[in-house]
């Protein structure tokens, strides 16, 4: 069962995964004819499970999915959160303002530059891109930040403040970009709990029990499993939602393209801005990844919530598009940032001492006099 894990959580076969997942989520949708079904967003869905009123028909359990999907993914991440770390990272004030400036000075205004750009003839597609770009994302991007191999807790601290932020933001900006809206903001707050507070909440609980059990050492070794559960929970989530809207590559693809070319720009340039000011700034690779994601990503959720409750089906499909690109972007962006650690954070000097230590326990002096060897030999490199 651990080889069979470790496969999953191997990175290099991450791509493949991706590819079948997605075509799964296809041909799924295609059999059971459920992708053009009209979803009720999952934080309503939530709601009428309680109250008694939900249909548990196929469709309205694989929307329910995407929420599995993505507490699946958060929650391993959230193992790794220890308090005393969240104190830690909060005294990071150059990296929350950089984030800060990055998701609200220049990605709004961005995605509107693109918009005028790419589909100033299509309004429904312009008022969904622009609707795209106002609020950073609170969930996928510490899975982003975790398999990049970033600074999670970090990440944690960004996606708090942004949640926080954006409760207060979104309105503002979405009067300024789009005029008059009505928008109910405790949407957000409900989707920070759901996609942010849980996760913490079972993460931590996990956490604090395996620890008391079986120590540090022994959590490490069960974090194996836990690591290649949130690649589960990925590509499981790539199923439903291209199960559930994956026909819109097959029947409208030109959608795709007129949406695809101008997210791609812009998750391409804006983690390049954020990772390349970070790395220039000072900040580790770690710090630099986590500062890169939660600049970059985008809360579809709240998107497509907005969409559905303030604009017709058009602009909401417009926004259902969005995951679709913003996903593979995302994990093609970790496998660059991976790639890069080496290069901009760990460069090994091109003339590097050639000191040798060589240890004889039977002439002490011998030993000695080949280590002094080598600082001299140091001495002359430098």
């Amino acid at each position: 069962m651990r080889k069979y894990l470790e496969k999953i959580g191997d990175f290099r076969l991450l791509p493949v995964f991706v590819v079948v997942s997605m075509a799964v989520g296809i041909a799924v949708g295609r059999i059971y004819k459920i992708s053009n079904f009209q979803l009720t967003p999952p934080i309503d869905a939530i709601k009428s499970i309680f109250q008694g009123t939900y249909q548990f028909n196929l469709p309205n359990s694989l929307a329910l999915g995407i929420v599995l999907g993505l507490f699946l993914m958060i929650y391993p991440a959230m193992t790794n959160v220890k308090i005393e770390d969240l104190g830690k990272a909060a005294r990071s004030p150059k990296q929350l303002l950089l984030v800060l400036f990055f998701n609200y000075a220049v990605a709004p205004f961005f995605m509107l530059l693109l918009a005028k750009l790419f589909l100033s003839g299509n309004k429904d597609l312009y008022v969904g891109l622009v609707l795209y770009g106002l609020a950073p994302c609170i969930a996928m991007v510490i899975v982003f930040t975790f398999l990049a191999l970033g600074n999670n807790v970090l990440a944690l601290v960004l996606v708090a403040i942004n949640s926080i932020a954006q409760m207060l933001l979104i309105p503002l900006y979405a009067k300024l970009l789009l005029g008059n809206i009505s928008f109910d903001v405790l949407v957000v707050g409900e989707s920070v709990l759901l996609y942010l507070g849980l996760p913490l909440i079972a993460g931590f609980i996990t956490r604090k029990i395996a620890v008391s059990r079986v120590g540090e050492e022994g959590f490490r070794r069960f974090k194996t499993y836990l690591d290649s559960l949130s690649i589960v929970g990925l590509l499981f989530t790539l199923i439903v939602m291209f199960a559930l809207k994956g026909d819109l590559i097959l029947q409208r693809p030109v959608i795709i393209v007129q949406m695809a070319v101008p997210m791609t720009l812009f998750f391409c340039i804006m983690f390049a801005m954020a990772y390349i000011v970070a790395w220039k700034v000072g900040f580790d690779y770690k710090d630099s990844v986590a500062v890169a994601f939660n600049s970059t990503g985008r809360d579809f959720e709240i998107a497509i919530a907005i969409a559905i409750t303030a604009f017709n089906p058009a602009v909401a499909l417009a926004t259902v598009v969005g995951p679709l690109i913003e996903v593979p972007v995302m994990l093609v962006l970790v496998w660059a940032v991976r790639r890069s650690r080496e290069r901009l954070f760990e460069k090994v000097p091109a003339l590097a001492p050639a000191t040798k230590v060589i240890l004889n326990t039977n002439n002490p002096s011998e030993s000695a006099k080949n280590n002094n060897w080598g600082d001299k030999n140091e001495k002359m490199v430098k």
